[in-house]
């Protein structure tokens, strides 16, 4: 038997009896969890991970209250959420991934974005996809065979950005059942979550939803439309009564800043039951997006200083993507974490960075992490010592401009192609400005 072959079947027995022990009284059970951990795991693997999670359970803190969350959960989709997402996605995938991406000198990611469909049931200001319509998705037999190919290479977390995803509910259920081993997350406005769904889901159990919130009613409604933040706090509504998992998707900008990162409105999605937030910085992708959105170096710097803050209080998974750059070494594109598959089948880098030399009807999933723009990111990573500026466009743009040049990737953009030039233009000034920011927050912290 080989070494991965023992490490993984004493993982899998370790996760197993940790959750026996734990469901019969989490209480109880929890702060007796690291000694059972312990004793299965050799003193070398995840050292960091055993004592991070061992101080909380001491300390009783907030990351402690966020694990008892979880036990407020439907019990069999709890369980699957620790198999998939801990176990699979995390433990066994990580381990083959590492493997693979030795194997063929590439990158191999952690996750998988991808979009069903162009497709949206709203108008948001400065989103095109209510108006370009439903002319592009991915098939069923598309989605199914990019899930099988990632699983060969260890990639057990899919992840639905849009459009609107949850335009395809059925076809969605359907993947879950056809991978059930896999977990399956999706960006959604949250306005087309029902009873029904909610049933599907506790069917299922590894549908997770991420539902966008962009502040509180005037904030959010003001560029989602009259109506839609109720509706959003209808369908969280909905997941807290069948006991659902799910988390909440923010993209701060130059305007609601404000809002997204105050202590009421953590308040406010930690009591609605969102176990996790993820933060995300305005991008000024395509040729109309406005400079005017992206926030200034001191509204940035006090995103960076929130959030660690409330990290340290409330009881919710918090990660901000693009301050968060030192936890994960930089940027996490190109494969090396993720990658993103437009509906038209474009394999690109980043969900927000659209050039492709490859198209997914026309290759395999590895052909395309080797191809010639994902083989750059490769190469190239990171692409800045100073992880607070870990991105190839926003904070680097001459390094993506150069690897769009040098790889011959052309625009993916649905609509209007815009030029890397055009992109890069725009994200010079910005670059500039959060630069000295940047170093004296990394120069004055412990790395």
């Amino acid at each position: 038997m080989s070494r991965n072959v023992l490490k993984e079947n004493v993982q899998k027995f370790a996760l197993n009896q940790a959750l026996k022990y734990l469901e019969k009284n989490p209480e109880e059970n929890i702060p007796k969890l690291m000694e059972m951990v312990d004793k299965f795991f050799p003193d070398t693997w995840y050292t960091a991970q055993r004592n991070a999670i061992r101080n909380a359970i001491e300390a009783k803190n907030n990351w402690y209250q966020l694990i008892l969350r979880l036990y407020e959960l439907d019990p069999e989709v709890r369980k699957a959420f620790f198999r998939n997402f801990i176990f699979n996605a995390s433990l066994k995938g990580t381990a083959l991934q590492n493997d693979n991406a030795e194997k063929y000198n590439c990158n191999i990611p952690w996750a998988i974005l991808l979009d069903p469909t162009s497709a949206c049931n709203l108008h948001c200001t400065g989103c095109w996809a209510a108006e370009y319509g439903n002319r592009l998705n991915l098939s069923l037999e598309t989605i199914d065979s990019i899930v099988r190919q990632g699983k060969e290479l260890g990639t057990y977390m899919y992840i639905y950005t849009g459009g609107e995803p949850m335009v395809r509910k059925k076809d969605l259920i359907q993947i879950c059942k056809m991978h059930p081993d896999c977990e399956f997350l999706a960006f959604t406005n949250g306005t087309l979550i029902d009873e029904e769904f909610c049933e599907e889901m506790l069917q299922v159990k590894n549908f997770v939803p991420a539902i966008s919130l962009e502040g509180f009613e005037t904030a959010n409604d003001g560029r989602r439309g009259n109506g839609v933040y109720q509706k959003v706090r209808h369908a969280m509504e909905l997941l807290k009564e069948h006991k659902l998992p799910f988390g909440i998707s923010t993209c701060y900008t130059s305007k609601n800043m404000e809002d997204i990162s105050s202590q009421a409105y953590y308040d406010m999605i930690i009591e609605a039951g969102a176990l996790f937030v993820w933060f995300f910085h305005y991008m000024p992708v395509g040729n109309d997006a406005s400079v005017e959105l992206l926030p200034t170096p001191v509204q940035r710097e006090e995103m960076y200083h929130r959030i660690r803050a409330f990290r340290q209080t409330k009881p919710i998974f918090a990660m901000d993507f693009q301050n968060d750059g030192q936890y994960v070494g930089g940027c996490i594109a190109g494969g090396r974490r993720y990658l993103h598959i437009n509906a038209k089948g474009a394999v690109e880098p980043c969900v927000f960075i659209h050039y492709s030399n490859v198209n997914i009807h026309d290759c395999t999933l590895l052909e395309a992490l080797k191809s010639p723009i994902f083989q750059a990111y490769h190469d190239n990573q990171p692409f800045n010592e100073n992880h607070l500026r870990p991105c190839p466009m926003l904070e680097n743009p001459d390094r993506l401009e150069k690897m769009v040049h040098e790889t011959g990737a052309v625009n993916t953009d649905y609509q209007s192609m815009e030029s890397v030039e055009h992109l890069c233009e725009k994200c010079v000034p910005y670059a500039e400005n959060w630069k000295p920011v940047a170093e004296k927050i990394w120069n004055g912290q412990e790395h």
